[in-house]
């Protein structure tokens, strides 16, 4: 650092950005090496920053989705269970906040949270098309404070019951209570995170779904009549498994291969053999991005539509009542004559389902 400028406006200077592609693999080495949690796999809506000085990290923070549950954090919103599944993408969860050892310095923290704070809310819109009302994280009380949190006005809720994620659901007993600290982006959060008009809360599509057991078994199931395109020599993973993690990572709302991959990298153990994955060293193992990217670009789309809508006609929703007859001009897109395509498809008006699309 230079000598000659004061530390306050060292402070001033710190800057905050999303890391690029190829700092990746940087951020999850510096996070596996000096957080005491180590890295974490990006699963969903989650984006990483790095806090720095002129060519400098100071900081990486983690922002992703929040707690799947978390009583405190309920009560003061005051929603419910069956309410709020759809409206946890609303609150991001700062999962890791990583101040690199040559900046534990008074104010560091409190400073990049404060950056965070400015930019996320825009960052979120851009990335995932959604606003963000709250922030929340958790603190562990053996062996921090929160001071951080509390200097950066942070709202403390109180402890969490203690109980943790694990293969089956939940610990049967309580083990490590958190400190739990929420931080509001806008005014009122509860009173928009409770609307009762979901349109209100600037939210498109469904909510996203969560699989259960008999789910993930099925799903490798449904292409288990689709032929391989893919060379038999060095195939690791069965096209089935590949295709059934691809669209099971879809219907809990990943986009893109990275996405997909970055999923099923975060998928438990039980998780991974239900899906049927290949087992290596006594660990069920998931397909890399450009295996989940290989089999997508190589199966015919009809097929895939087909063996999808066998699926959803046993786990999805409900039959439609009705349906409605959509029509697209696909641009750029053009035949043999050198006219242009027309997609013409039967969508169920509950469940949205495509039935059918004619060209």
């Amino acid at each position: 650092m230079e000598s000659t400028k004061s530390f306050n406006q060292i402070l001033a200077d710190i800057r905050v950005r999303p890391i690029e592609r190829g700092e990746e693999a940087r951020y999850q080495a510096l996070m596996a090496e000096h957080h005491y949690l180590g890295a974490l796999p990006k699963i969903g809506e989650t984006l990483w920053y790095v806090a720095m000085w002129q060519d400098q990290w100071v900081a990486q923070i983690s922002m992703s989705g929040a707690a799947l549950k978390c009583g405190v954090r309920d009560r003061w919103i005051g929603w419910d269970f069956r309410s709020q599944y759809g409206r946890l993408r609303l609150i991001a969860n700062n999962s890791r906040f990583l101040i690199l050892p040559d900046w534990h310095r008074p104010n560091v923290g409190s400073r990049v949270l404060s950056l965070i704070e400015r930019r996320i809310a825009g960052d979120w819109q851009t990335h995932f098309g959604h606003p963000l009302f709250l922030l929340e994280t958790f603190v562990d009380p053996e062996r921090f404070y929160g001071g951080v949190y509390r200097a950066a006005n942070w709202i403390e809720l109180g402890l969490t019951q203690g109980y943790r994620r694990t293969a089956s659901g939940y610990s049967a007993t309580p083990a490590s209570p958190k400190w739990i600290f929420i931080r509001p982006l806008v005014r009122d959060p509860q009173v928009r995170l409770t609307h009762p008009d979901y349109a209100h809360l600037q939210l498109t599509g469904d909510p996203n779904r969560m699989l259960n057991a008999e789910e993930m078994r099925s799903l490798p199931l449904c292409f288990s009549d689709i032929k391989d395109p893919r060379r038999s020599q060095g195939r690791r993973h069965r096209l089935p498994v590949v295709l059934g993690i691809a669209a099971g990572a879809t219907l809990c709302g990943m986009s893109g291969y990275k996405a997909m991959a970055d999923w099923a990298q975060g998928l438990g153990q039980p998780a991974r053999e239900r899906f049927g994955c290949r087992r290596e060293n006594k660990r069920y193992v998931v397909p890399s991005e450009f295996v989940i990217r290989d089999c997508l670009v190589r199966v015919e789309p009809g097929t895939l539509d087909r063996a999808l809508s066998l699926w959803n006609q046993s786990w999805g929703q409900p039959a439609d009542s009705a349906l409605a007859m959509d029509g697209k001009t696909m641009k750029n897109a053009v035949d043999a004559n050198g006219a242009q395509t027309h997609i013409l498809s039967a969508v169920g008006h509950t469940s949205r389902t495509c039935y059918a699309q004619k060209k």
